[in-house]
């Protein structure tokens, strides 16, 4: 049975500030419908526009309602650079970070897995290895995150890579895969992950519980539509457009360089999360 995580947003209030109450109402909210655990600061927290205080903030609204609710915590932590990602994790007290590969620099493949079994030496708490190759600009082969998945430190691996691929449908039977591409989210349930990291599943939370644990054709493809209505913009802008719509959090706002969605993506969004079967 695959375990469903949600990696927040942060709301902003109408000054810009980060909004606590907010945050936690909506942490609450996603584990009331059955979520297994939280993801704190992830790319859905819009994390590298916050300073060090509003992330401080963030990580200790997030972690207290996990440890209110008994709830899996992961914090998304870690840069290109393996010296400050080892900082990071000492100072992460979660129950498991969600590291990216290195970007930018697009280390070889060998110096991937040098990084993360660096990181796992010095680790304090379990990895998550994020790899999302169209961010990243790293490609990994089969091998290489079969390698990476046999780190004793490494817990999962976030799989977003654009696509079902036949690597994927190979490593779904070998590694604890965890669904990161929405819209490809009910294809890897169908196939068997281990579960998902999912920003639409801020959205018909109890529908992607339900798809995670029993895959039903059906509401797959109901949830790949509503998937792809919310990427249609850069995440998060769909998501707070709809949460904000809903009125559950202050203002759809996010910070420069992204913009809000625009009003006609929001609409395709509700008309979506409609269709979805209760």
């Amino acid at each position: 049975m695959g375990i469903l995580h949600v990696p927040l947003i942060t709301p902003f209030n109408a000054a810009g500030a980060v909004a606590p109450g907010p945050l936690e109402e909506l942490a609450h909210s996603v584990l009331d419908d059955g979520a297994a655990g939280l993801v704190a600061l992830g790319t859905t927290a819009e994390a590298a526009v916050l300073d060090a205080d509003e992330r401080r903030l963030v990580t200790e609204v997030v972690t207290r309602v996990c440890r209110e609710r008994g709830a899996h915590l992961t914090v998304g932590a870690g840069s290109n650079d393996t010296r400050s990602t080892i900082e990071a994790l000492a100072k992460t007290g979660a129950d498991a970070a969600l590291v990216p590969v290195p970007y930018f620099t697009r280390p070889s493949e060998a110096g991937v897995i040098a990084h993360f079994e660096a990181l796992a030496e010095a680790s304090p708490l379990p990895l998550i290895v994020y790899n999302i190759p169209y961010r990243t600009g790293r490609v990994l082969g089969a091998d290489t995150v079969r390698r990476l998945a046999a780190i004793p430190a490494v817990v999962g691996i976030k799989h977003a890579v654009g696509g079902i691929d036949q690597d994927t449908v190979a490593l779904v039977r070998d590694v604890p895969l965890l669904a990161g591409d929405d819209v490809f989210a009910p294809a890897l349930f169908a196939l068997g992950a281990a579960g998902g990291i999912l920003a639409s599943a801020h959205l018909a939370t109890d529908r992607w519980v339900r798809l995670a644990g029993s895959y039903d054709a059906g509401l797959g493809h109901e949830l790949a539509a509503l998937a792809a209505a919310v990427f249609a913009e850069p995440n998060p802008t769909v998501i707070k457009a709809v949460l904000h719509a809903q009125g559950r959090i202050p203002t759809p706002d996010v910070r420069l360089p992204l913009l809000p969605a625009a009003p006609a993506a929001a609409r395709t969004a509700e008309a979506a999360l409609a269709a979805v079967r209760p």
